[in-house]
């Protein structure tokens, strides 16, 4: 079965997790624009941050069989200095515009403050011009309030709810977002958010229409095999494998296929491995022997053989 993570922050993880991932089924990831686990007090970190994902990331996804696509945004956690927000808003028409952007996100609400909410609707309105969906963060904290005002200020800037992927979502939110027809997607955490046992459960009240499995992987306790583990869990308790599929791939098509930019025939047909090409003249490799599909040809452009 063929596996999309749609929510998962590879920056911060191993290429032992791409291979793991591959090895389980995952042929694509996107990757969203995310705060590194400290304030960065710089726009130029910013800027160096979204080059990496629509660069090297993008790359290093490659050398190890998997398609790497990403988000661009600022975070909302970032989003209360607004004299560097100021700043950050002037880079994201550029880095919105980059091959493999697939939405404007993750946005939305952390501490549903006023300064969150202005840049958030900054967002959404860029999100209109640059013609791109959305994925929304919802907040830890009064996660059903925070969800409700989202989609709320979704629909008053004039998106429609079917450009909206809403994240994050556990028991208490999903049926205000399915009833409203958001796309619900579910963060699958070993310890917080949602369990798979939970997500099974879920599906199985739901169904498979509009919601989408993620893992949100990041540089915390978090898990890059979790689509993987939810679908094999789904199967083993009875959740039709049209369901399984749907959720763990296909409806990630039909939210992200929607920015012209997350297309199938991107992955069924890969270009071959060769790991002797180099990103900026830096290898995935630290001396091992290269893994190659096939001769070496014309190097890929932006990459240097």
């Amino acid at each position: 079965m063929k596996l999309i993570d749609p929510h998962v922050h590879m920056s911060a993880r191993t290429t032992d997790d791409y291979e793991a991932m591959r090895d389980a089924g995952v042929v694509a990831v996107i990757e969203p624009a995310f705060w590194v686990g400290q304030p960065r007090t710089t726009v130029g970190s910013f800027q160096d941050y979204y080059s990496s994902l629509v660069g090297w990331e993008r790359f290093r996804a490659a050398q190890f069989g998997i398609r790497h696509y990403c988000t661009i945004g600022l975070n909302s956690k970032e989003a209360n200095n607004e004299a560097l927000a100021e700043q950050v808003m002037e880079l994201l028409p550029l880095y919105a515009a980059k091959d493999g952007v697939v939405a404007i996100g993750e946005i939305g609400f952390d501490d549903i403050t006023k300064v969150e909410e202005k840049y958030f609707r900054a967002q959404l309105e860029l999100a209109k011009e640059v013609g791109l969906p959305v994925m929304i963060h919802t907040p830890h904290r009064d996660k059903k309030k925070g969800t409700s005002l989202s989609m709320d200020i979704c629909l008053e800037h004039g998106l429609t709810a079917g450009q909206v992927v809403v994240d994050h979502n556990n028991e208490e939110t999903v049926k205000e977002c399915l009833d409203r027809g958001f796309w619900a997607a579910f963060t699958i955490y070993p310890k917080t958010k949602m369990g798979n046992e939970r997500m099974v459960e879920v599906v199985r009240k739901y169904g498979r229409e509009r919601i989408i499995v993620d893992s949100s992987a990041d540089w915390g306790v978090s898990d890059p095999l979790a689509v993987p583990k939810t679908a094999r869990l789904m199967l083993e308790r009875g959740i039709p494998q049209a369901d399984v599929e749907a959720t763990c791939y296909g409806n990630a098509i039909l939210a992200y296929g929607q920015s012209g930019q997350f297309n199938e025939s991107d992955w069924l047909n890969p270009p071959a491995i060769d790991q002797r090409l180099l990103f900026d003249g830096n290898s995935v490799l630290r001396g091992q022997q290269p893994k190659v599909d096939e001769p070496a040809g014309v190097a890929a452009k932006g990459l240097i053989s």
